[in-house]
């Protein structure tokens, strides 16, 4: 996918950078089904240390359809970035139409016991312009 797709967004020191991508092997548009894979690199920026504590995802689809996703952690993980680190970690998103975006936050706990928004830009899952000619 282009980089015009992708999401890159600052937040008080804390990067996220966003990279999507189309799931061909997983989706199945003669059944409304179109998966979409994502890479998410987090760098820590700051001067301090922070650890992510949830996240919360907006998904909204082509025809307007609204999903929130909010969990804790991401993969499994409430990853500790010292200052300099960055997490990087891969997940998917399925959506019953070929295009749509997601946006949303992550709550980090700071090193001074604060709690911080870090906000995850808005980014395109569309299906490449060569499989729907395709199908």
């Amino acid at each position: 996918m282009g980089k015009t797709h992708c999401s890159e967004s600052v937040t008080e020191g804390i990067r996220v950078r966003v990279e999507p991508s189309y799931l061909a092997e997983h989706s199945d548009p003669d059944d409304s089904r179109y998966v979409f894979g994502y890479r998410v690199t987090i760098r820590n920026e700051s001067g301090a240390w922070v650890k992510l504590m949830s996240r919360r995802w907006v998904i909204v689809d082509s025809s307007g359809r609204r999903d929130e996703v909010v969990g804790d952690g991401v993969v499994g993980q409430q990853p500790e970035l010292e200052p300099g680190e960055s997490f990087t970690y891969t997940s998917h998103c399925p959506l019953t139409k070929p295009w749509g975006t997601m946006e949303g936050n992550y709550q980090m706990l700071c090193q001074d016991g604060q709690l911080m928004e870090v906000k995850i830009g808005r980014f395109y899952l569309v299906v490449p312009q060569e499989t729907v000619a395709g199908a």
